[in-house]
């Protein structure tokens, strides 16, 4: 009998997730993680057993209270009393903190003051309030020195200015992703050096056979005079090298660049218009003559 061969591959790759590879391993935490959780269980678990011994407590203080109230013979013959409850640790520092008035003692603070019916106390600030003031204004002119004069920390016009550098830098390789996104109806003509620097080396390595190596013409047409054959608009000259034109000799590039790369060698193209280059091809076409648009007009400013 042959063996079932993915069946035993099968089996194979099974076991390593049975042994480790479960989301809840204590492999998959760091350190630092496996210390809060460590923290978390041991105050969970003090949290229980005070919550545990707070109710017998109570439940005991219970029993003894109807003992007094219901066979008070019964606590004298044993000799035990009914504790008073203490305040503890936690209420005693909350007082102090808050240093708040009681409410039976708030006639001793009660101000003149009537404002429709509504009467003012007299309270302190807390003291946890006046003691985190006092601390900002410890702190103040030690945050103003390092941040301000020091040249140690990073001011707030430093950080601003390096915030929009990350920004700019991020918007710039957002918009690299979406370049080949472009296509014969919504190209614009690009006016960036280095974009204008990658559409001459694409031109270099696949134009200059038939169009010259400063565009001045061979085979293919002159591409720096005002003359074009299919529009010399950017989009035309996009769906031209993208499509080609097969019954003139051109193939479409669009099997071998990207949009990008295209839209970055048509914005090239367009750069070459009145270079003058020697040698001229004559032109061929008819004159294309440029848009003047605020569009335009901004581009050129760049």
């Amino acid at each position: 009998m042959i063996p079932s061969y993915p069946n035993l591959l099968l089996q194979v790759e099974s076991i390593p997730a049975l042994n480790g590879g479960g989301a809840l391993a204590l492999g998959n935490f760091s350190p630092l993680e496996l210390f809060v959780i460590a923290m978390i269980c041991v105050v969970l678990i003090a949290g229980f057993g005070s919550l545990l011994n707070l109710s017998f407590s109570l439940m005991k203080l219970q029993k003894l209270r109807l003992l007094e109230k219901l066979q008070p013979e019964l606590l004298e013959k044993v000799g035990l009393e009914v504790p008073e409850l203490t305040e503890s640790w936690w209420q005693r520092t909350f007082k102090k903190l808050t240093d708040r008035v009681p409410v039976e003692e708030e006639n001793d603070i009660l101000l003149d003051h009537n404002y429709d019916g509504v009467m003012e106390l007299d309270n302190n600030l807390p003291p946890w309030w006046k003691g985190v003031f006092y601390i900002t204004v410890a702190i103040a002119p030690i945050y103003l020195y390092v941040n301000h004069f020091s040249g140690v920390a990073v001011s707030s016009t430093e950080q601003y200015e390096r915030e929009v550098v990350a920004a700019e830098a991020e918007v710039k390789a957002y918009l690299a992703t979406q370049s080949d996104l472009v296509d014969e109806t919504n190209v614009t003509l690009l006016v960036d050096a280095q974009e204008l620097a990658s559409g001459g080396v694409i031109f270099e390595s696949k134009c200059v056979a038939c169009h010259g190596k400063l565009g001045e013409g061979g085979i293919g047409p002159n591409l720096t005079d005002d003359f074009w054959i299919h529009g010399g608009d950017i989009k035309d000259v996009f769906k031209v090298v993208k499509y080609g034109v097969p019954e003139m000799g051109m193939i479409p590039w669009k099997n071998e660049l990207r949009a990008g790369a295209i839209q970055q060698v048509a914005s090239y193209i367009k750069s070459l218009r009145g270079t003058n280059p020697p040698n001229p091809k004559e032109p061929q076409g008819e004159p294309y003559v440029e848009a003047e648009t605020p569009e335009a007009d901004a581009e050129q400013d760049k």
